[in-house]
């Protein structure tokens, strides 16, 4: 199959260099694609330094616009897969090909890295555990379907997916949104435990006002989606 990870990332020199040379060191045969949202430092040069193809928006888009451009370039390159991974190092490449596996044998459409569905090391703050916690209840709901981890980045997409993402793709916070608005198009989702890292480097742009915007803003988007 032919696939691609694409990694959004805005300001994140200090991680960049090393997300991109540990997903190569694991799977040299992966295209790697970094989406350099607008920043300001040198994102773009340790990008390339560690040897991704990088694409340059002229502005910052926000995640949602970083991730559909992915999307539109892995449908435009005929990819089968592409894997959302995330700048700041907090995605294991490892667990990349227990990802793609699952869309090999078509037992999903896409498939979420979840540090929930089963027991991991991971702790999250006691903020962000609200946050997760919500929302995978809020959105087992409106699924009706279980989810654990509705907040986690780390994706794998097929074919029908990078299809219908290129087309809509929230602009602020998307994870959550996206899983309503592919279930509600018939797509197949499943969740495969991974182990996930604290940011490696940097600062996280979610303060605990922008959780509590977040939390309003994509549970009035999910009610409104038609």
């Amino acid at each position: 199959m032919k696939v691609m990870v694409v990694v959004p990332a805005y300001n994140e020199e200090k991680n960049i260099y090393k997300v991109v040379a540990s997903i190569k060191e694991y799977h040299p045969e992966i295209d790697v694609v970094v989406v350099n949202d607008g920043s300001k430092d040198n994102t773009c040069f340790e990008a390339k330094r560690a040897g991704a193809f990088v694409i340059d928006l002229p502005q910052n888009l926000g995640i949602g616009g970083a991730v559909q451009t992915g999307y539109l370039y892995g449908k435009r390159n005929d990819y089968d897969v592409v894997i959302q991974i995330d700048g700041d190092g907090q995605h294991d490449p490892k667990d990349i090909s227990r990802l793609v596996e699952v869309i090999e044998n078509k037992e999903a459409d896409m498939v979420i890295g979840s540090r929930f569905v089963e027991q991991t090391e991971y702790e999250s703050s006691s903020m962000r555990k609200l946050g997760i916690n919500f929302f995978s209840r809020f959105v087992s709901f409106v699924c009706k379907q279980n989810f654990y981890d509705t907040t986690s980045g780390y994706r794998a997409a097929n074919r029908k997916v990078i299809e219908l993402f290129s087309t809509y793709y929230p602009k602020d916070y998307p994870e959550v949104e996206t899983i309503v608005y592919a279930i509600k198009r018939g797509i197949r989702i499943k969740e495969v435990s991974v182990d996930m890292n604290k940011r490696q480097g940097g600062k996280s742009s979610i303060t605990p006002l922008k959780s509590v915007y977040y939390m309003i803003k994509v549970t009035s988007a999910i009610l409104l989606q038609p």
